[in-house]
């Protein structure tokens, strides 16, 4: 894109000697008329190159520069839109989240920054000790889980991520929803999770599930979300279809399109609005995180499709084979007011 003059013999026969022109108008020898104030004299043989023209090719390297420099700062805006959004001041953060820019957008930077925040939690009643998840949404211990957790429970016992146990309270509970909030007596200065936005999710979306599997405390899946707004119902009283996660037993029975799961429901059930992931569950991540790749909390899973689990004696049966289902976490902010005021269903 250089302009530039190349000598050739037609330019060439144009170009005149400067003692052409002058004769016979009184100028002899030397004697020939100054040159122009306002440009050098051309030389014998040379070609003439104007300043103006000369300085064209710098100032368009300088153009060219430019706009380099601008279509740069576009791409590099566009690649931190498209990897999770803004960092902090710092640079090392993605917005709302503790997942390391390094690691934003993977499986591994996820599990890193949230699994701290994910408890297993052992409750204890008539029928039994049973096995769920939760998620810490306060540094002094305020923790999320379904309600058929927890239901009917005399003893809470909770294990964070580091292997601590503490004991919890139940807070309040919202068997319509099936959410229940417990409160860990004595903790403090808890990683916590950030609770997302599930009205933006998408089918498609990557996801991580992380829970306690039959006890395999910090149990990290993964998947897409393969459905919105799926119709789930579950039982509403902790003694109909035995809905705790058994420690080894696979009940967790639900109900979905019109069909029983896992075993019995019974007759008082309830039916809410579900994510629908192939991410792996199985019995004790009910209550555990569906999670986005900025590690952000969009749902609580509460119930999956374990084949021969109802009829299996002694273990789970067949896993999970792609079909679990969350609370979007959307619901879960709407009732928090409600469950922290002690609200029962």
């Amino acid at each position: 894109m250089t302009d530039y003059y190349r000598g050739s013999g037609d330019e060439g026969s144009e170009q005149q000697h400067p003692t052409q022109g002058f004769q016979g108008q009184g100028f002899q020898g030397s004697a020939y008329p100054p040159p122009p104030s306002y440009g050098p004299a051309v030389p014998v043989g040379g070609t003439a190159t104007p300043h103006r023209r000369a300085r064209r090719p710098v100032a368009l390297l300088a153009a060219v520069a430019i706009a380099a420099a601008v279509v740069g700062g576009g791409t590099a805006a566009l690649v931190g839109n498209y990897t999770g959004g803004g960092t902090d001041s710092a640079g090392t953060s993605v917005s709302g989240t503790t997942v390391s820019q390094s690691s934003a957008g993977t499986v591994a930077g996820v599990a890193q920054a949230v699994a701290p925040a994910i408890v297993e939690i052992n409750a204890t009643s008539t029928s039994g000790e049973s096995t769920g998840s939760g998620v810490i949404i306060t540094s002094d211990g305020e923790i999320v889980t379904n309600n058929h957790v927890i239901s009917g429970a005399s003893s809470i016992k909770v294990q964070l991520s580091t292997g601590k146990t503490y004991t919890a309270q139940v807070v309040g509970t919202d068997a319509d929803k099936d959410l229940a909030l417990i409160k860990l007596e004595g903790a403090s200065g808890l990683k916590t999770a950030t609770l997302g936005n599930s009205d933006q999710v998408k089918v498609g979306d990557q996801v991580v599930a992380i829970g306690s599997p039959e006890g395999l405390t910090g149990t990290v899946t993964s998947g897409i979300i393969s459905a919105l707004n799926r119709d789930v119902t579950v039982a509403k009283d902790e003694d109909q279809g035995q809905q705790l996660p058994q420690r080894g037993g696979g009940n967790w029975p639900f109900e979905f399109g019109g069909q029983q799961f896992n075993g019995d429901t019974g007759s008082s059930k309830t039916t809410y609005k579900a994510l629908q992931t192939d991410a792996s569950l199985n019995p004790g991540n009910s209550g555990g995180a569906l999670i986005n790749m900025n590690g952000e909390i969009i749902g609580i899973n509460s119930a999956m499709y374990a084949p021969s689990s109802s009829s299996a004696s002694g273990s789970s049966g067949a896993g999970s084979v792609g079909l679990g289902f969350a609370i979007p976490v959307n619901t879960v902010k709407s009732d928090l007011s409600a469950l922290r005021s002690g609200g029962t269903s």
